[in-house]
């Protein structure tokens, strides 16, 4: 049976690093992107069960990383999880729209 694929977008080397760790000592299969121009190509390409999303990213930040995952056919159905040192409240209510 096919371990099921996470893709991290996350930039903080050390955090990638730490989620990559534990999501494969949990059996995952784990793609790593450090900026949300590589994430948006590699869920267009490799169709991961889940990402997890930075918000603050280069290149491309988070929230348009969202936006275009959300609008495109391809990747409009996959469950996204925002990470993010962001702690305001606007900041929770743009992530939800």
């Amino acid at each position: 049976m096919a371990k099921t694929k996470i893709l991290v977008i996350e930039d903080d080397r050390s955090l990638s690093e730490v989620l990559t760790y534990n999501l494969k000592q949990a059996g995952y299969d784990v793609l790593l992107a450090r900026d949300g121009q590589d994430g948006l190509l590699q869920a267009q390409i490799k169709s991961p069960e889940i990402i997890i999303l930075d918000l603050m990213l280069p290149v491309i930040e988070g929230l348009e990383v969202c936006r275009q995952l959300r609008s495109g056919a391809r990747t409009k159905d996959i469950p996204i999880l925002m990470l993010t040192a962001r702690s305001e409240e606007v900041d929770e209510i743009v992530g939800f729209q």
